[in-house]
């Protein structure tokens, strides 16, 4: 039996597609370009003043990488197929990753969480975007708005 092609709703499709890859490219370029901005923005007081070590500097682009990786797999995996079991496959295994990109600025306390008044533009994309993402996410593992997915037809 071949995979369920569907029609997705035009919000999923603009979240997933085109808002949140471009959103990591931005983080995958300061991560590698301007590492000095990232970690300042990160956190100012145990960013280096000088010269950044270059282990810091690797693991930066490391994470440039990481994000990277996570554009690709949202705006072309999920472009090349209709097929809902695909798209849930990548969606839950981002969703892990909305955790533990979540459970990683802890360290900056529980005020991260909701504080929106201490927020800077890393920590705009760090908490509540990650929150828009994983709550879209849930909801398209919930299957909402998909109940009425239409499958595509047949042209001859």
């Amino acid at each position: 039996m071949a995979p369920r092609k569907t029609v997705l709703p035009l919000t999923y499709r603009v979240f997933f597609l085109i808002i949140e890859p471009l959103s990591a490219l931005v983080g995958a370029f300061y991560a590698h370009f301007r590492q000095d901005a990232y970690l300042h923005l990160t956190d100012a007081s145990s960013a280096p003043s000088e010269t950044i070590p270059l282990g810091t500097s690797i693991a930066l682009s490391q994470l440039a990488n990481l994000y990277l990786l996570f554009a690709l797999n949202e705006a072309l995996v999920l472009r090349c197929t209709g097929d809902l079991t695909v798209w849930k496959v990548v969606l839950l295994v981002l969703l892990v990753a909305d955790f533990g990109h979540l459970l990683s600025v802890s360290a900056h306390g529980s005020g991260i969480y909701w504080d929106f008044t201490r927020w800077n533009a890393i920590d705009w994309g760090n908490v509540p975007f990650v929150y828009l993402g994983a709550s879209m996410r849930i909801a398209f593992l919930s299957g909402v708005g998909l109940g009425g997915g239409k499958t595509p037809r047949k042209t001859a």
